[in-house]
């Protein structure tokens, strides 16, 4: 796995070097992971400050303008709320009680859920949940210091495909959900592979499929009907209304965009029914059952690919998607905190961005919350020599290794292999003379 932090590119034309140090878009910077929240292996429904809360499958995440977190804890069956307080974080439960299930409507603790998935806010604070075992979409309103808690779609207990409004629609096992500028809702409707629409009309919220086909399990690109999904776990939204789903059992990320009054899927990364891990660029990445999906202001988008135990990036270049891995060892589980490959997760489920290039990740089987943020790396330099020989250099912060190429393509990095000199806190390589082109990178 790549972690790139400065790509560089000498070339000696005529016995003149041009040189430039540019970061490359289409490779990703590694995170630096911290656990804000809950302790690794210490499962329950404590409230607290920092290590001292506590989580039990922590599975949906959502962020507001303030930076406050909003958790949807499974097996919990509450939805907490984790507090920014100087360099700490305190965890409160703002609606349900932990441990006791149910799909009772009411204020705080008097509430309940049964097995709640994914969480959204909207501009005006109000939350949202799929609340998965009650085969219901809740709203959690801010009222002083109090939430209130109401089921405004589907009916607990009675599971189904029925569009309708209100309580009259059904939903079976909804996962995902998202919520766009004009207060309107989408649900990854996990169980039967449907995506709906939860719209509100006056005080009224009507639902309806817009993609797939309820029981027709599969995988097609297509419009509306015709596409098909298989186990679609979460959705997000971007700023142009345009939908982003994992769908978790086929391996792909799958974009739904609006067209008129249609509703248009393709498939932008991964590959249906070939799981892996590998990076590249739209059907040449590899998924392993990503389970959560946020976007941030600037169309990228981020990807918890659970069974990879690896947080990922999709960023758009040009009309490709090009697929990257920030943070985690696929296949290697762990709860160390740390940059790129030395951040290990297990079985991460949700994350959410905020609008200050912060990533929040809901890490289940640890029961902790994580935050990742771009990773302070070095640069590199290139000088000439008066024998026309080329210094590559960057100063020494450890835990980088010196790649290079003779172009982009991904394949063709390797290791420099040539002699690191070591001089007052900087490495350095020489190149003596080089031929052509050759592009570098530090790799973590």
């Amino acid at each position: 796995m790549k972690k790139i932090s400065q790509l560089i590119m000498g070339l000696i034309l005529c016995g003149v070097l041009t040189a430039s140090a540019t970061a490359q878009s289409i490779y990703a910077t590694p995170y630096t992971f911290t656990t804000i929240a809950g302790t690794a292996g210490n499962y329950g429904g404590t409230d607290g400050t920092n290590g001292a809360a506590q989580f039990h499958w922590p599975e949906g995440v959502a962020v507001d303008t303030n930076g406050n977190l909003y958790v949807a804890d499974n097996y919990e069956n509450t939805i907490r709320k984790v507090a920014p307080a100087g360099t700490n974080w305190v965890v409160t439960t703002i609606a349900g009680t932990a441990g006791a299930t149910g799909g009772t409507d009411g204020t705080g603790a008097a509430a309940r859920f049964s097995e709640p998935v994914g969480i959204t806010i909207d501009q005006t604070g109000n939350l949202y949940v799929a609340d998965n075992g009650n085969d219901t979409i809740r709203e959690i309103t801010p009222s002083g210091p109090n939430w209130v808690v109401s089921t405004i779609a589907g009916t607990a207990g009675i599971g189904g495909t029925a569009d309708g409004t209100n309580g009259d629609a059904q939903f079976n096992a909804p996962s995902g959900i998202a919520v766009d500028t004009n207060g309107t809702l989408y649900v990854a409707d996990s169980y039967y592979s449907i995506i709906r629409k939860v719209a509100p009309v006056g005080t009224n919220w009507v639902v309806t499929t817009i993609a797939g086909t309820a029981q027709n399990d599969g995988y097609a690109d297509g419009t509306n009907g015709a596409a098909q999904f298989s186990g679609p776990s979460s959705i997000t939204v971007d700023g142009s209304g345009n939908l982003y789903v994992a769908d978790t059992y086929n391996y792909t990320i799958r974009k739904i965009a609006p067209s008129g009054t249609n509703w248009v899927v393709t498939t932008i990364a991964g590959q249906a029914g070939n799981s892996g891990t590998a990076d590249g660029t739209n059907l040449a990445a590899q998924f392993n059952f990503s389970s959560g999906i946020a976007s941030d202001s600037s169309g990228n988008l981020y990807v918890a690919d659970t069974y990879n135990d690896t947080i990922r990036k999709i960023a758009p270049s040009g009309t490709n998607w090009v697929v990257s891995t920030l943070a985690g060892v696929a296949g290697v589980t762990g709860s160390n905190d740390g940059t790129g490959t030395n951040a290990l997760f297990n079985w991460p489920y949700a994350v959410a961005t905020d609008g200050a290039g912060h990533l929040f990740v809901g890490d289940s089987i640890n029961g902790t919350i994580r935050m990742g943020w771009i990773a302070a790396v070095p640069n590199l330099k290139v000088v000439l020599t008066a024998t026309n020989s080329v210094v590559v250099s960057w100063p020494n912060l450890g835990g980088y290794t010196l790649q290079s190429s003779p172009d982009l393509t991904a394949t063709n990095w390797a290791g420099y292999g040539g002699a690191v000199t070591t001089v007052n806190g900087t490495n350095s390589v020489t190149i003596s003379p080089p031929a052509g082109k050759r592009f570098f990178r530090l790799t973590n």
